[in-house]
């Protein structure tokens, strides 16, 4: 059992690394405060292959284990969670085109996807139907040319701002057989946005509704086979989960760094705080933590390359645990900053406000352990 990075891994975190710090970190909080983060970015990211992360290489992607990619999510993560986060859900779109799409699909949208000339978007969430995904209303009726679309999606990275939606829509019986996935082109009409939501987190993601009103769309717009949208979705989730976890411990490793910084540095009561055995003993719990995490994630991300039996199970519980851990540690490092945690300036509180969310997305924290506990009682 060798639990170290190869080489190639190695270089791999270095330069999404290095990217992220060059790129991204200086220019983190203005794009948080314009709710947006610029497109001449996503070209740049395009050019690192980080946009087809386990797009086969046949599809022009870079074709990296589901190892590697956390890896990639954990070093763009230190720079801005947020924008690791929405190249997460770009990549997840990718890899259901290039796994269950036709080759016409394919040639058609995966080359300037891998480019990010086109950002894609994942429109499954509705406005009444969260964990109960396949209670999705969203109707696709059946008409000569291909289908019309009807319904709302809700909480949507990239709504009024993708170039590409992949939507999960009912075409056939209520529950998860009724269900088929469907490209649609930004621009189409009938399609609409609603307004920016004002988010707690993660707000340099432009985040709307998107509204689907008598939108049609042709038949070759339709992912992979009529009714098997649900699988297809969920295919995906094991995956995102692996990498929004990863997203919290790249996060979370920042805001600790930056804490021992700070509190070699910052003075009380004749003498800096790092020398008081009580805040050392914070310290050494958020690091174990943090390995813990890490070694968790790595697993789960392991079994799910090599196809193990639980890698679900597996995927589940290290989203809960490396998500919850982080939200716990950056948390911690706000406190130990004291009221310069909560000032923007130092960049703490804006950690604790983007890892909230990753207990919420790509399942909530109840779901993964209801997962956990129906593998558990079925074996």
């Amino acid at each position: 059992m060798d639990f170290a990075l190869s080489e190639e891994q190695t270089a791999i975190f270095d330069m999404a690394y290095a990217f992220g710090q060059d790129n991204i970190a200086p220019h983190a909080r203005d794009w948080e405060a314009q709710g947006t983060i610029p497109k001449e970015l996503w070209p740049q990211i395009g050019a690192l292959g980080f946009a087809g992360l386990y797009v086969s290489e046949d599809s022009g992607g870079t074709g990296l284990s589901r190892l590697d990619a956390t890896l990639v999510f954990e070093a763009l993560s230190m720079a801005c969670p947020s924008v690791a986060a929405f190249l997460s859900i770009h990549n997840m779109c990718a890899k259901m085109i290039d796994t269950f799409a036709s080759d016409d699909m394919k040639a058609r949208v995966l080359p300037k996807a891998m480019t990010m000339e086109t950002v894609l978007s994942y429109c499954l969430t509705e406005p009444g139907s969260g964990s109960d995904a396949a209670a999705l209303k969203t109707r696709a009726d059946r008409t000569n040319e291909g289908y019309t679309l009807n319904g709302t999606k809700a909480f949507i990275s990239g709504g009024g701002y993708s170039d590409l939606y992949v939507a999960m829509v009912r075409t056939g019986e209520d529950g998860p057989r009724g269900v088929s996935a469907v490209l649609i082109e930004d621009g189409t009409p009938g399609l609409s946005f609603g307004g920016l939501e004002d988010k707690m987190g993660w707000r340099s993601q432009p985040t709307r509704q998107v509204q689907f009103d008598d939108c049609k769309i042709p038949s070759d717009n339709l992912l992979g086979e009529e009714g098997q949208g649900f699988k297809y979705a969920m295919a995906g989730l094991d995956g995102g989960r692996l990498n929004i976890a990863a997203c919290s411990l790249g996060a979370a490793q920042t805001g600790l760094d930056a804490t021992l910084a700070y509190m070699a540095e910052r003075k009380a009561f004749g003498k800096s705080i790092d020398q008081f055995q009580a805040l050392q003993f914070r310290l050494a719990d958020m690091e174990i933590e943090l390995q813990a995490a890490r070694t968790f994630l790595r697993q789960a991300a392991w079994k799910l390359d090599t196809g193990a039996p639980d890698a679900t199970k597996f995927c589940a519980m290290a989203k809960k645990f490396v998500t919850e851990t982080g939200s716990n540690v950056v948390d911690q490092c706000l406190q130990l900053h004291g009221g310069y945690g909560y000032l923007a300036d130092y960049g703490i509180e804006k950690l604790v406000r983007d890892l909230r969310v990753h207990q919420i997305l790509e399942g909530t924290n109840e779901i993964m352990r209801l997962i956990v506990a129906r593998q558990m009682l079925a074996s």
